[in-house]
């Protein structure tokens, strides 16, 4: 279907702005722009507080919100998209309310190492040490320890995937779901949906590269399983998945992949294609009304993990 006229006028108001591509700056004046970006304020919820958590390279900066309630809640680690390199805890504010609110949970959104001052896997040993945290200290935060999910989009859901089978593999904290809302799984610029969508919706082929490039330290990281989850030898064993992409994303094939694969391994998987959308809608809720059906969709089948329900039934 063509692109759906809601995000026609989101991408004309960011368009208006004039910036540049990610990939025509350096990282600090992207990460400049890209607080310059409109962005929908999310629904109040019971409490909000700042703070930091212990990390593998030091103290990592973590927004902890709290629903209404007596608890104790479910919890939700949540990681901000940005291709590792943009993006903070400002950006992903409004999404981890809303799946605070919708999901009756505790969201500590992780403000992760960026790219290129650190390289993989730093942001995701950094997501791992914030888990094992977030499961260790689940009775200071009103949160049951059997009931933690993670979760993020883009380059958080790449996150999110990884440290799914960073838990699994060392032994971590025993996640009940993941939410990979449109995650890069793969380096792969060749594919049908980079073909068909590398340019004129918002990310870009260009751009992915250039994510890419700041993020591994070579060669090799692009198939090690903790920044490309594509190249895990086995999927066994990881926790149910709810994965959302977007018609107009050149990250579309790669995460409908990464969910087949999912279910070739036996792990629940509820795949769900939002066609006239693109990268980044998942955050357009206060205009685009399939954005509120997805952040909908993320927040039942997160109750539905957190009661020991089948996903998405």
């Amino acid at each position: 279907m063509p692109l759906d006229p809601q995000i026609i006028t989101v991408m004309e108001a960011v368009a208006a702005l004039g910036l540049p591509p990610n990939n025509e700056v350096s990282p600090e004046q992207a990460r400049i722009n890209g607080k310059m970006r409109p962005r929908a304020p999310g629904p109040e919820v019971a409490k909000v507080e700042d703070r930091t958590v212990p990390g593998p390279g030091g103290e990592i900066p973590v927004r902890i919100y709290t629903p209404e309630g007596p608890g104790p809640f479910p919890g939700l680690a949540w990681f901000h998209g940005g291709g590792w390199v943009v993006g903070d805890l400002d950006t992903a504010d409004g999404a981890a309310r809303h799946l605070c609110a919708g999901a009756n949970c505790v969201v500590v959104s992780v403000d992760y190492s960026l790219a290129p001052e650190t390289k993989f896997p730093g942001a995701a040993d950094d997501w791992f040490a914030a888990s094992q945290w977030l499961a260790t200290n689940a009775a200071s935060l009103n949160v049951d320890a059997n009931r933690i999910a993670t979760g993020g989009d883009s380059a958080g859901g790449n996150l999110s995937a990884a440290v799914s089978l960073m838990s699994r593999d060392r032994g971590g904290c025993d996640l009940v779901f993941q939410l990979l809302v449109y995650p890069v799984t793969e380096r792969n610029f060749d594919n049908v949906s980079y073909t068909e969508n590398g340019e004129g919706y918002s990310l870009t082929r260009d751009g992915m590269i250039w994510f890419w490039d700041h993020y591994l330290s070579g060669e090799a990281d692009a198939t090690n399983p903790y920044a490309a989850p594509m190249h895990a030898a086995d999927l066994s064993g990881l926790p149910p998945a709810l994965v959302i992409t977007a018609e107009f994303d050149p990250l579309r094939d790669e995460g409908e992949a990464y969910a087949q694969k999912l279910r070739e391994a036996g792990v629940s998987t509820v795949c769900t294609r939002y066609d006239g959308m693109i990268n980044g809608f998942f955050g357009m809720y206060a205009a685009v009304d399939k954005s509120k059906e997805a952040v909908v969709q993320a927040a039942t089948c997160l109750k539905e993990a957190f009661a020991g329900a089948p996903v998405g039934r």
